[in-house]
């Protein structure tokens, strides 16, 4: 019993490995839940299917490694982050239901998934299987392949199939055919004309202001700021400068002088 307990005792090297990658692992796997961007939740989970490669590799199932890697991680899931990046999936999107009580399912199914993953784990601790050395006799990889293209030949054909109807849905939802003739620039504008929309073009920031700086909004002959004339973001932010009553003072003050000068020239002649 010593020697069994001696040869599965795990090493100091393994267990700071364990906690510090399990860590890791339990973080990317929460922020992809509760990450904001579909894009960063992608990026996290594929993290967390790397970790799990590598507790794969030291617990020396490499054939289960190399297949987290380059199936899982570099093909499902680069899969996803791409036509994530391509069809524009935005956090406001994912708070939109378009299937009533989805949420509740999804945790209904995360539930029961979590239950039955505890219960396959607990019967494989507590039976013990026989002839796993005789199937396992070839190599592990032999063994796989035989079940595989064997037994579970229908299953994997059914499940190849379903990825590559995932690529093919992902590139027609990504690609628009054009079905019409693209607007020249002469229709575009001659479509404004005719619907009167911003027929003349937007005023440049610092108009009638004493700069042209991206952060002043251009000043209309009245000298009430346009709204048109910076950036949403930086309004967005708080980074526009408001110089509106500085322009008025400036204006009264060139027609106060205008006005004096017209009277100069009055009085002189």
């Amino acid at each position: 019993m010593s020697a069994l307990a001696a040869a599965t005792a795990t090493s100091t090297g393994e267990a700071v490995q364990f906690w510090v990658l399990g860590t890791v692992a339990v973080i990317g796997a929460l922020s992809t839940i509760l990450m904001k961007k579909a894009v960063h939740s992608a990026l996290s989970l594929a993290g967390t299917m790397i970790i799990l490669a590598v507790f794969y590799l030291a617990n020396g199932a490499y054939f289960l490694g190399v297949v987290q890697v380059i199936v899982y991680t570099g093909a499902i899931m680069m899969l996803f982050l791409f036509v994530v990046m391509l069809v524009g999936v935005t956090a406001a999107d994912s708070l939109k239901e378009t299937l009533k009580g989805q949420r509740w399912l999804a945790v209904l199914c995360g539930l029961g998934f979590g239950v039955l993953l505890i219960a396959g784990i607990g019967n494989a601790k507590l039976n013990h299987f026989n002839g796993l050395g005789r199937v396992n006799s070839a190599g592990h990889v032999e063994g796989l392949a035989t079940l595989i293209f064997t037994k579970y030949v229908f299953a994997f054909e059914i499940t190849g199939a379903l990825l590559i109807t995932a690529a093919v849905g992902a590139m027609v939802l990504t690609h628009r055919e054009r079905t019409e003739r693209a607007a020249t620039q002469r229709e575009l504008a001659e479509r404004r004309v005719r619907e009167g929309v911003q027929l003349p073009p937007l005023p440049a920031p610092g108009v009638y202001a004493r700069h042209n700086a991206v952060d002043v909004a251009g000043l209309l002959p009245d000298g009430t700021p346009s709204e048109l004339t910076v950036s949403k973001t930086l309004r967005a932010r708080g980074q526009i400068r408001d110089v509106s009553s500085q322009a008025l003072n400036d204006l009264k003050a060139l027609e106060q002088a205008s006005a004096e000068r017209l009277g100069r020239e009055e009085a002189s002649k």
